[in-house]
């Protein structure tokens, strides 16, 4: 069938955990994993003349599956929010797509995201790598679906909630850059391999406060035709030993 579960599993030897799925039979996801910042607009698609996608890169160790808890760090970190997503699985190896055709035949499948990300240490760093890598801080599933069963991308509700509260409502349709768009773009500058994900960007919020998480809450985003994906969030409990390092 076109719906696969993807299945949070543990590395031996200490390695960083990973997802599989029967879809992908031997390729783990996330491969690289690349985020896609500023790609929608309240009222709809907004293109300046000349503008590109803004791409940035999260570490593939900020992983995690639906139902595993995003874990806040107050020694690192200050604000966090969260960031409802749709996420691309790569499913063939793809360079220089010449076309949005192209581009989507590469793809395996779709999924939830959850961009998970520490304000003040994209402020601090005026870049956005190191805060939205932290573990725990890419929460991705359950489900990869193909294609088959969403015939059009570019219509996909997104809602987001915090405890069950709305703070995010809107849809693919307000994508400044299409899904399409995004894997072409990204193939130009580089190779694109099975278990790629592409984060293809937030719905705009005018008011980033009620997407602070804090530890007790439940985050929950969900995409109309993909899936559900909830996450807890937790406060990590340090040893007196690791506190004093």
């Amino acid at each position: 069938m076109a719906r696969h579960p993807l299945t949070l599993v543990a590395a031996s030897l200490g390695a960083r955990p990973y997802l599989e799925s029967e879809a992908l039979p031997g390729v783990r996801i996330p491969g690289q994993l690349i985020g896609i910042g500023e790609n929608y607009w309240p009222d709809g698609p907004r293109r300046a003349a000349g503008r590109i996608p803004l791409v940035f890169g999260k570490f593939p160790g900020s992983l995690a599956g639906d139902g595993q808890p995003i874990v806040l760090d107050p020694v690192i970190t200050g604000t966090v929010v969260c960031e409802g997503e749709l996420a691309v699985v790569v499913g063939r190896l793809l360079k220089d797509a010449h076309s949005p055709e192209d581009a989507l035949k590469a793809i395996a499948g779709v999924t939830v995201a959850n961009d998970v990300s520490a304000r003040d240490l994209q402020a601090a760093d005026i870049q956005s790598t190191r805060g939205k890598s932290l573990d725990t801080f890419c929460p991705l599933g359950p489900e990869l679906v193909t294609l088959d069963e969403l015939p059009d991308l570019q219509s996909l509700s997104i809602v987001t909630r915090i405890n069950g509260a709305v703070v995010q409502d809107s849809t693919t349709a307000s994508m400044v850059f299409s899904v399409a768009e995004l894997v072409m773009f990204c193939s130009r500058f580089m190779t694109l391999y099975p278990g790629d994900v592409i984060l293809t960007g937030t719905p705009f919020a005018p008011d980033e406060s009620v997407l602070e998480l804090q530890p007790g809450d439940t985050v929950s985003v969900e995409v109309g035709g993909v899936g559900l994906l909830t996450n807890p969030v937790a406060a990590r409990v340090r040893s007196d030993r690791m506190a004093r390092v």
